[in-house]
């Protein structure tokens, strides 16, 4: 089963608690979540492997720990997931970035994939699947569901807020796919937003409402 990881870093819960707040405005709330999504990667990354090499200080030879893997994609959900990726590429500047978007048809209820664009050979890249919210949980797994579909396998995802609901699901569709959250929130109502959440992140990062 796939480990959910509550990053409750001081730190995080100060701007996560800033972001909450109704009158935060767009602008404030773009750069406290990149500021997060920069202290969420260290923890998201903490797991990557290193290998020995041989450099050259000024002062003479030495072995020390490089990262083994060399690919690396992170994978926002449209649109909101645009608003973690600049947080990690300042961990990761050498990261490759894919997008994918999905939405429900109305009459089948089926996920029905609007845009996908990934670098040539992610299915051999380590990947962080981003999305500010882990409501029902429905659009990051089925983002899983067409990355595994395409060969994908070593995959990680990184949400600011969830609710139970959401992560139950994760689990029980991907049980292989850690999940990096910065709270774990009470519950959905009855339009599935989460409780007591922050809002439409996708409208407060673009200030669209």
């Amino acid at each position: 089963m796939g480990e959910v990881h509550v990053l409750d870093h001081p730190l995080i819960s100060d701007k996560l608690t800033r972001m909450r707040r109704v009158d935060t405005t767009s602008q404030d709330f773009r750069m406290l979540l990149r500021e997060i999504s920069v202290l969420m990667g260290y923890e998201v990354t903490r797991d990557f492997e290193t290998i020995p090499a041989t450099v050259e200080t000024p002062i003479c030879m030495g072995t020390f720990p490089v990262l083994k893997e060399s690919f690396f994609t992170i994978v926002p959900i449209l649109r909101a997931g645009i608003g973690m990726v600049d947080g990690l590429l300042e961990l990761m500047p050498f990261a490759h970035v894919g997008h994918i978007g999905l939405y429900r048809d109305e009459e089948t209820h089926l996920p029905v994939e609007y845009y996908y664009k990934m670098p040539e050979g992610v299915e051999n890249s380590v990947i962080i699947v981003v999305d500010p919210m882990l409501a029902t949980g429905g659009s990051a797994a089925d983002a899983i569901d067409n990355l595994k579909a395409r060969g994908c396998t070593n995959i990680r995802l990184m949400n600011l807020v969830a609710a139970p609901e959401g992560v139950a699901l994760m689990q029980e569709r991907h049980p292989d796919v850690d999940i990096y959250v910065a709270a774990v929130d009470e519950k959905l109502n009855k339009n599935a937003y989460i409780v007591p959440g922050l809002g439409d992140a996708g409208d407060r990062i673009f200030g669209t409402k």
